[in-house]
């Protein structure tokens, strides 16, 4: 493995949705690689492209871009040879220490569905993570939104009063329940580790108590499935949020975290020293007092004890800001535990909205004036 051809995980098998973001992932990082190099062609055609997951992954261009060696190739070619290199997990944890070893670079994994809400077993994985040694932690560097478009999908033949069970992952069920029960009421649902694996199974023949899966449509592709049904989710405009996860720091022991873009997001995990009334509300009101947004806020049980809880949380904005900083310096006081996992670029390039009075300028000015009175 070498800096310049990393290698990257995601869950598979083949045809997973985590798969499909991490090429949408690979094609917008040599996109805007291409457009650092040369940002317009002599024509003035413009060679960047909309953000990773603003459209449908999969869509590269084709403009030469040099490669490592200083030969131009195309940047679909680029993202054929990461993807060529990339290595399938069949769960989190397993990805998460991949990364952890050296075996990767760096893993794909979901962390928010717009219809199921958060992935548990990512947060929880990424959660568990952060309290490691330092050397062992691990960082959010980037992120991908997947429009997800389900298939009822089948060995070829396969009729539909022949099925009694379908196999999927437990986050993909709930979103074509309505389906199952208006068009499959016989059939029962097989978990399975994904949506894809489902799939592969019917397609090895080794599928148990299930003769259909709930999949995307690379996957049905990949293993030669007949697809019975498509647009089979009862929400059709369900999207799943993806994370890059890079370890936390470099060779040389610096933070991996990406540069401030204006449009950038940060995640953490907060703990509160007892569970009591207006605990959370302390927790919060560091980020009201700054005029921090948050994105995401969702409890997670840490473990410990019944009702024992700690708070996964999005915020809008930067570590490198000073509101954010600020606001982390306040979590440090009053929490239990910070948790940082990371600042990186939305995936749809929305700007922070940043009122005058938080503003760096704002926090600079302040500081400057007490800084004389002292």
């Amino acid at each position: 493995m070498t800096h310049d051809d990393p290698t990257y995980g995601y869950l598979g098998p083949a045809g997973t949705f985590t798969q499909a973001a991490l090429r949408g992932w690979l094609e917008q990082q040599t996109r805007d690689a291409a457009a650092a190099v040369c940002p317009a062609s002599d024509e003035g055609a413009d060679v960047t492209a909309p953000a990773a997951g603003a459209s449908t992954p999969g869509e590269a261009s084709s403009h030469q871009t040099p490669s490592s060696s200083g030969a131009p190739t195309t940047t679909d070619g680029l993202v054929a040879a990461a993807l060529e290199r990339s290595v399938p997990f069949a769960t989190v944890p397993a990805a998460l220490d991949a990364v952890r070893s050296g075996g990767v670079d760096g893993v794909m994994v979901p962390i928010e569905n717009s219809v199921e809400g958060g992935v548990s077993s990512t947060l929880d994985a990424l959660n568990a993570g952060a309290g490691a040694p330092t050397d062992s932690q691990l960082l959010l560097v980037g992120e991908v939104l997947v429009p997800i478009t389900f298939v009822l999908a089948a060995r070829p033949g396969t009729r539909a009063e022949q099925i009694t069970g379908v196999g999927s992952h437990s986050h993909a069920w709930p979103q074509v329940r309505g389906w199952m029960a208006s068009n499959l009421p016989q059939a029962t649902y097989v978990p399975t580790l994904s949506t894809a694996a489902a799939a592969q199974s019917l397609a090895d023949d080794v599928a148990e108590n299930f003769q259909a899966a709930v999949c995307a449509p690379m996957a049905a592709d990949v293993f030669g499935l007949e697809t019975l049904a498509t647009h089979i989710g009862d929400n059709a405009g369900a999207v799943t949020r993806f994370v890059l996860v890079t370890k936390a720091r470099d060779a040389a022991g610096r933070p991996r975290t990406p540069a401030p873009t204006g449009h950038d997001k940060t995640t953490l995990v907060l703990y509160q020293h007892a569970d009591r009334a207006g605990g959370l509300l302390e927790l919060l009101e560091q980020f009201a007092t700054r005029g921090i947004s948050m994105s995401r806020l969702e409890s997670r049980p840490t473990g410990e004890a019944m009702g024992s809880y700690c708070f996964s949380l999005d915020i809008e904005g930067h570590i490198a800001s000073e509101r954010v900083g600020e606001a982390l310096m306040g979590l440090k006081r009053v929490a239990a535990d910070v948790r940082y996992l990371g600042s990186y670029a939305r995936a749809d390039k929305r700007p922070v909205d940043v009122a005058p009075e938080t503003s760096d300028e704002a926090f600079a000015g302040a500081r400057a004036w007490l800084h004389a009175l002292r």
